[in-house]
């Protein structure tokens, strides 16, 4: 599958090496105000070779929206973009064409497909997710038009974490969309955007340090969303927590997902873990929101909250035990530009992700205002 979303539809396509990799949205309702720096302004926040805690593959990605805009607005048929290689190494991996990388797609495409493009890791590359960002960048300015705010952060990386300091700087209750923006803005100041400036120092070194070493780090990313109402999401196969954490799982290097307290609230007791009712301001809310902003699959007018597990870059200068595609055992040691901390980079394609769901599921249940 290379389409995700039942209303908004998003059609990814391209290898990391190839001419070019680009995107096709359809189901986006006719009238939204959108242009190219709208879409490149988000992919400005992904982009490879913007410090050295990114890989030093330098991509301007620049965006070109090909169809579905006309005079600055939509016009509700299929909206498509193109993003062009422009700086490819293919000769990197020339020498690693027929050897298995370890915590790489290579083996399970073979097996899968026995025809994969070596080159930067071809379609299971993280190269991908930019066409994502491009879709979801559509989708953001559909929320925000809606009053919904997404955004993300990273929470922990290299067992360093913010845990104790975030709740006093991301807001665990809804705020202004004005606010979120801000805030919003001011975790991307971070080089790895983190929220909490001190944390932020120490996990830089550390990423740093495994630079140095040839060696790389996972981490946790956050992503929470503001002002989503009430009501999104059905029960049983398409809950919406379901959906979210198909979307997340979808990203190459996530290994889990948690909505709201996640498997904290296993070591829990019900009294501790329930999220009482109150009235307050006009709306029905909750005192917590261990919950994560959804009961039986469905928001409840709370910040939406998911945490992702990123796995750490399997592109490592260490010496490993590999085998070949002749089934011999052989070592490798894995040169090139690679992120040394993927989870830095994978903030905004998880914001993302998680605004392609929310969009959807807003027009599944016709809520959306342009």
């Amino acid at each position: 599958m290379n389409t995700f979303g039942e209303y908004f539809r998003v059609t990814t396509w391209g290898e990391s090496h190839g001419k070019a990799i680009g995107v096709v949205i359809d189901g986006c309702p006719p009238g939204l105000k959108l242009n190219e720096e709208d879409v490149q302004s988000e992919l400005n926040l992904r982009r490879p070779g913007i410090s050295k805690f990114t890989t030093p593959r330098v991509e301007e990605d620049k965006v070109e929206i090909l169809s579905g805009v006309f005079q600055g607005k939509t016009t509700g048929t299929p909206i498509s973009m193109i993003i062009f290689n422009k700086n490819v190494r293919s000769k990197d991996y020339e020498s690693l064409k027929n050897i298995f990388r370890p915590g790489h797609a290579d083996y399970t495409y073979q097996v899968k497909y026995g025809n994969r493009d070596y080159r930067g890791g071809g379609r299971a590359s993280g190269r991908e997710t930019a066409t994502r960002v491009a879709a979801g960048a559509v989708a953001k300015k559909i929320l925000e038009t809606n009053g919904i705010v997404t955004i993300g952060f990273l929470r922990e990386a290299g067992g360093i974490s913010a845990d104790e300091k975030i709740e006093t700087i991301v807001p665990g209750r809804n705020v202004p969309p004005a606010q979120a923006i801000q805030l919003r803005r001011q975790i991307y100041n971070s080089p790895v955007r983190c929220p909490v400036p001190e944390i932020s120092k120490r996990i830089e070194e550390a990423i740093s340090e495994a630079a140095k070493r040839g060696d790389s780090l996972g981490g946790i990313v956050e992503i929470r969303s503001f002002g989503v109402p009430p009501g999104l999401g059905d029960p049983i196969f398409s809950k919406l927590d379901a959906l979210l954490a198909f979307a997340v799982m979808s990203v190459g290097a996530v290994k889990g997902v948690e909505i709201g307290g996640g498997f904290n609230l296993a070591r829990l007791t019900g009294s501790k873990s329930n999220d009482e009712f109150i009235y307050r301001e006009g709306n029905i809310q909750t005192t917590t929101n261990n919950a994560g902003g959804i009961l039986g699959g469905i928001s409840n007018g709370m910040p939406i909250v998911v945490k992702a597990a990123l796995k750490p870059t399997p592109s490592i200068g260490i010496v490993q035990k590999t085998v070949n595609q002749n089934k011999e055992e052989v070592e490798i040691s894995i040169k090139g530009r690679h992120d040394p901390c993927i989870a830095v980079r994978a903030v905004p394609v998880l914001e993302n992700m998680v605004n392609l769901v929310l969009v959807d599921r807003l027009l599944a249940a016709n809520s959306i205002k342009l």
